[in-house]
């Protein structure tokens, strides 16, 4: 555990950690859940998709996990909302949808991580940061979408 880290600046990092890690669970079982059942002619191509980020998604979570426990909290098993069903399309808008929360989230949780002192954490966020600006690029130019 960190002592370089107050108990109450600990306890703040956890909360913020165990909201992130209930995002990585709501998402890897949607983007499991539309992998197990997208149909459609291009749908081959995009399930492949689906399975590839859905385990990206398990080692977030996997990693947000250690580091809550190592910090001494206890990791939630509450997921985010989960959205599924419907065309291709629309799971792929759901999965993106999903990807900009997280985007905002993280960005968020960051920025805290920075103000407390915690850069281990912060360095953590950052690189799973990045891994969702890379799924959420994969989504907008699937749906030929640019901001």
């Amino acid at each position: 555990m960190s002592f370089l880290l107050s108990r109450e600046n600990r306890e703040k990092i956890i909360k913020i950690l165990n909201i992130d890690l209930g995002l990585e669970i709501g998402a890897t079982i949607q983007y499991m859940h539309h992998h197990w059942t997208a149909e459609g002619m291009e749908s081959p191509a995009i399930i492949d998709l689906f399975g590839a980020i859905g385990k990206d998604e398990m080692k977030h979570m996997d990693k947000i996990g250690e580091r809550i426990n190592y910090l001494r909290g206890v990791p939630t098993t509450k997921p985010a909302p989960i959205k599924t069903g419907g065309t291709i399309k629309k799971m792929i808008q759901d999965d993106l949808d999903g990807e900009n929360n997280a985007i905002k989230i993280y960005k968020d949780h960051i920025k805290i991580c920075a103000e407390i002192g915690d850069p281990t954490t912060r360095l953590m966020l950052e690189e799973i940061l990045s891994d969702e600006e890379r799924h959420a690029d994969t989504w907008e130019t699937t749906l030929a979408k640019r901001k």
